[in-house]
């Protein structure tokens, strides 16, 4: 019908010169946590006569995906595995280019707002290159939870704003998806206003939280080997042992199948909650701690 997508903006310009941060929400549709955020930040926490540089928030950035209630875009690929997207390619393609090259492409620093996909919950953690110093360092300015060191995955927004415009940028999960959550909304809020203060954007001092992050050198997902009836054990950012029984899964007709052990100390970045299991399905995602932070390309293996 010819009808354009209309992605909404709201754009807080300063009276004096600065970096441009952008803020990206709901690039997963049902991942919705980042929408108040960007409300709040932008409508109401930023005085624009007193703001350095300009602040572009997107709240939803996956239109189609946001109206039909699902992660995906309209052909169901996921637009987060799809950057810088092709200028004559498919539909999501086309779309995720022109994201690139008309907004993502005159940010300073990039912030991607993300929540658990659907089915699984996460804690308030930063997925961030730990071993580039201004990531490193908007990372930790996030306070949050947990901090993951992670180069970010191919065709993903972060990676695509830092390889092909050398913006420096982070992923933010907040918490679940297809909800609001006020306490995590309202820490990353905080997060965020450190960042611009950082920046000199705004004259806000640093806030930080009662507690240091938890630094991960890596994370991962463990799977299961069969299908059933699926109880994680673990809370999210709760700490397990090497050996200790983190899931079980049983039959339809309630007979126990099979028991999950943590491979390893670490700390429950998320995890399912959805007791419908095929084989191999998602049971975790366990961050672990380390002295170093690895060289080269570190994917948790995020969807």
């Amino acid at each position: 019908m010819s009808t354009p997508i209309r992605v909404p903006v709201i754009v807080a310009k300063g009276v004096r010169p600065g970096p441009v941060v952008g803020l990206t929400a709901a690039l997963h549709g049902n991942e919705l946590n980042g929408i108040p955020l960007t409300h709040r930040l932008v409508l109401q926490e930023i005085q624009c006569q007193a703001l350095h540089g300009i602040v572009v928030a997107v709240p939803v950035a996956n239109v189609p995906g946001y109206l039909a209630q699902q992660r995906g875009f309209t052909d169901g690929t996921d637009l987060n595995r799809l950057m810088p997207g092709k200028k004559n390619g498919t539909t999501s393609q086309v779309y995720s280019y022109n994201l690139m090259t008309r907004l993502v492409k005159h940010f300073t620093h990039l912030i991607d707002l993300h929540t658990a996909s659907k089915g699984r919950v996460n804690s308030l953690y930063v997925r961030a290159n730990m071993q580039n110093s201004t990531t490193r360092h908007m990372a930790r300015l996030q306070n949050p939870q947990i901090i993951v060191h992670n180069t970010s995955p191919d065709g993903s927004l972060r990676g695509a704003a830092m390889q092909q415009y050398n913006i420096p940028a982070i992923t933010v999960e907040i918490g679940d998806p297809a909800r609001f959550q006020k306490r995590f909304v309202k820490s990353a809020i905080l997060g965020v206003t450190n960042i611009l203060s950082h920046l000199k954007m705004v004259e806000d001092e640093h806030e930080v939280q009662d507690y240091d992050p938890v630094v991960c050198a890596k994370s991962y997902w463990i799977f299961t080997k069969g299908g059933g009836i699926l109880n994680v054990l673990p809370d999210v950012n709760t700490w397990v042992r090497k050996g200790e029984l983190i899931a079980t899964l049983h039959n339809i007709f309630g007979q126990e199948e099979h028991r999950y052990f943590a491979p390893e100390d670490g700390i429950v970045v998320g995890k399912s909650v959805d007791p419908v299991c095929q084989s191999g399905c998602r049971i975790l995602h366990l961050g672990v701690v380390s002295d170093h932070f690895p060289e080269g390309k570190i994917d948790d293996g995020h969807m």
